[in-house]
């Protein structure tokens, strides 16, 4: 089979008319300027073919673990078969209904309880398919924290399969497919800008609100005025934002800079240096001092120092997680006394509020600030769905010291907070030891996150001062691109 790039599969789906222009109405009553049709794809089994083949590519770039695939009835049925069967993956088949004889099963296929399956799907607007999918998967024990999609129509599936725990991967999204049929004067201008203004006057996760007791969201109604992406220097200067949080967006604005160099090393020397040349190009320095082998007061007397000579906060990655009392003694006493000189440190929300009401008692007075961790990098996290959404209502409870969230995508609307995204690597991929990285544009761009938090991708590198430049400029490059497309 031939090899097609994103460009060709674009034209070649507006070709077979899976994308339409004009006036269509959706499922839920609105109507819209573009309507995406990818049933046609069963009749055109070489496109069907390398539509697969890249949905494929897009799990292989994830380094996704699973136990076996599950297509959304009905339009990825197909593709998930192809996937499955060219790959020799166990493949699941969900009923949209049970039959009334036989085993009367809405999950078709073999499978083992604690099993995880990977959902593939065409086409994602507000991701309500996939959670349906998702949760027929769950009562049969299984367990989804991923999911693939051809086309994101970038109207809120992304953050609202996010705040259920599941973490969506797009092939194709809404405003690349804009740009290629428009380069290739498939479109006109007012085409484009039609299109554009009506995904970004319909998000679903911002207008839709949940049925009560129910999981599924209601119905899509479209919000009254555009949502706005408010600039780091707009939202710095919001009446109820945290002090600290509106110091890192202005050095952020002042920088052009939304990168967080991790600065995982053992040797306080390398540290203080690392500090010193990537200083004028950070927001912030992520440390882990207890992993210092010559650690003294010292150190922190001269990272201070640092930071306040080249403008960046520091950061300690303690991961708190412990109850109130002792992360008070933690935070301010022991050897590395965090509270005298981080700036930010963050917790997992396991223990309960307590966390933060000890680590406030200690921080707040010295106007220090915490993120909670609301989704985790690494494969198999179970900080994900009900943990997520606890950790969100917990930071709103405690935004007095609380900034902001550790997360792999944007959780909330609210302006206030901070979204910070660790595992970012200019390529994809992962590690042996369950680490995975996503690319700064992806992380800015299409899952709304503010900060990207690099580590390997600028301490393995030959020159960490260049890498540091190319990692700055992508995630700032990102952001404009995010702000120019609420601007359309």
């Amino acid at each position: 089979m031939e090899d097609i790039s994103m460009d060709a599969l674009i034209l070649k789906l507006h070709d077979v008319n899976a994308v339409k222009f004009g006036e269509y109405k959706l499922k839920s009553g609105l109507l819209t300027p573009i309507y995406i049709d990818l049933r046609v794809l069963v009749s055109y089994p070489a496109l069907m073919n390398q539509v697969s083949s890249l949905l494929y590519q897009r799990v292989q770039q994830e380094s996704l673990q699973f136990d076996s695939v599950c297509g959304v009835p009905y339009t990825a049925l197909p593709l998930a078969t192809i996937i499955c069967s060219r790959h020799d993956l166990p493949m699941l088949i969900r009923r949209k209904e049970a039959k009334d004889y036989g085993t009367k099963r809405l999950v078709e296929g073999a499978f083992h309880e604690g099993d995880t399956c990977l959902i593939i799907e065409d086409t994602v607007t507000s991701g309500s398919s996939i959670l349906e999918t998702a949760e027929v998967l769950q009562k049969e024990g299984l367990m989804v924290t991923d999911a693939i999609v051809l086309m994101d129509r970038e109207q809120g599936g992304v953050e609202m399969l996010a705040s259920h725990g599941i973490r969506l991967f797009p092939v194709i999204s809404m405003f690349k497919l804009l740009d290629v049929l428009h380069a290739a004067e498939r479109i006109d201008d007012q085409t484009a800008q039609s299109v554009r203004k009506f995904i970004l006057n319909n998000n679903t996760f911002s207008s839709n609100k949940k049925e009560k007791g129910s999981n599924v969201p209601a119905a899509k109604k479209p919000c009254v005025e555009p949502k706005q992406e408010l600039s780091y220097a707009a939202r710095a200067e919001l009446p109820n934002i945290h002090p600290l949080a509106s110091k890192l967006l202005k050095i952020m604005e002042e920088k052009r800079s939304n990168l967080c160099v991790s600065a995982d090393v053992t040797c306080s020397e390398e540290l203080l240096q690392l500090a010193e040349s990537l200083g004028p190009t950070i927001c912030m320095l992520k440390t882990h001092v207890d992993i210092l082998k010559d650690y003294t007061p010292a150190v922190s007397q001269k990272l201070q120092a640092l930071s306040e000579k080249h403008n960046f906060l520091i950061f300690e990655d303690r991961k708190f997680a412990d109850i109130g009392n002792t992360v008070k003694h933690q935070y301010e006493g022991g050897v590395f006394q965090i509270s005298s000189w981080s700036h930010v440190v963050n917790a997992h929300a396991v223990p309960g509020p307590g966390v933060v009401k000890g680590l406030s008692s200690v921080g707040k007075p010295l106007g220090r600030g915490c993120l909670l961790i609301a989704q985790m990098s690494s494969q198999g996290s179970l900080a994900t769905g009900e943990y997520t959404k606890a950790v969100l209502q917990m930071t709103e409870e405690h935004s007095d010291f609380v900034i902001g969230f550790i997360c792999g995508s944007k959780i909330t609307e609210k302006p206030e907070f901070i979204h910070m995204t660790p595992g970012v690597q200019m390529q994809a991929k992962g590690d042996s030891l369950g680490q995975q990285y996503t690319a700064p544009e992806e992380v800015i761009y299409s899952k709304g996150s503010d900060v990207i938090i690099v580590g390997r991708g600028v301490l393995e590198a030959s020159d960490r001062l260049e890498a540091a430049e190319s990692y700055r400029k992508a995630g700032w490059d990102a952001y404009l691109k995010r702000v120019r497309r609420s601007d359309q």
